[in-house]
């Protein structure tokens, strides 16, 4: 499954954000879109990632944290309120959670619960506000979030290497890679 997605965001992906402005008309559209963002896969990834090394319960309270604030933070943008730099905080959140993977951070869950939620908020919001009024919202966003779980399983089911010391050492490696595409991604902006 992470082979065919990662294979479809190279031949499809045309800008390195997510957030492009296009047509975002319904289930399909929703469910596509966060697929072929770089940076939303690598904070995705990322999440599930950490969920597998901090474990039980933080290995279900992640993932399940980050598409409820996302919920949130979609409706702020649909509803048309601000929020500042929206794209430096989604570069923000593959550097972040991808320290915390390559540190292997194991802070308490409810600090863990609530660096995750924030970031949901720019994802969140960045995609809220990209609706447009005659597009089908419900069904975008119950693909957003699908597409969302999906790739928070995919970490999940990656970060299972860390049950033996070789695997810690390529999950902590993949954080620093994801950490890596976070500076790049933070550059662009910048750029």
């Amino acid at each position: 499954m992470r082979v065919l997605l990662t294979v479809a965001a190279i031949l499809f992906a045309a800008p390195a954000f997510a957030h492009t402005g296009e047509d975002a008309s319904g289930f399909m559209s929703g469910f596509f879109h966060p697929l072929f963002g770089w940076d939303h896969i690598a904070a995705m990834i990322a999440v599930g990632l950490w969920g597998a090394f901090l474990g039980r319960p933080a290995i279900y309270v992640l993932p399940i944290t980050f598409p409820l604030v996302m919920a949130v933070g979609g409706a702020l943008g649909i509803l048309g309120v601000a929020l500042p730099h929206v794209e430096a905080g989604i570069a923000a959140s593959a550097l972040v959670l991808g320290i915390c993977v390559m540190l292997a951070a194991r802070p308490p869950l409810w600090v863990a619960a609530l660096a995750v939620g924030f970031f949901a908020i720019f994802h969140g919001h960045a995609h809220g506000t990209e609706l447009p009024e005659a597009a089908n919202p419900f069904g975008y966003a119950i693909g957003f979030v699908m597409a969302t779980g999906l790739l928070h399983l995919s970490g999940i089911l990656f970060g299972a290497l860390t049950r033996s010391a070789t695997g810690r050492v390529v999950v902590r490696g993949a954080g620093a890679l994801i950490a890596l595409a976070g500076i790049v991604f933070l550059a662009e902006i910048g750029g």
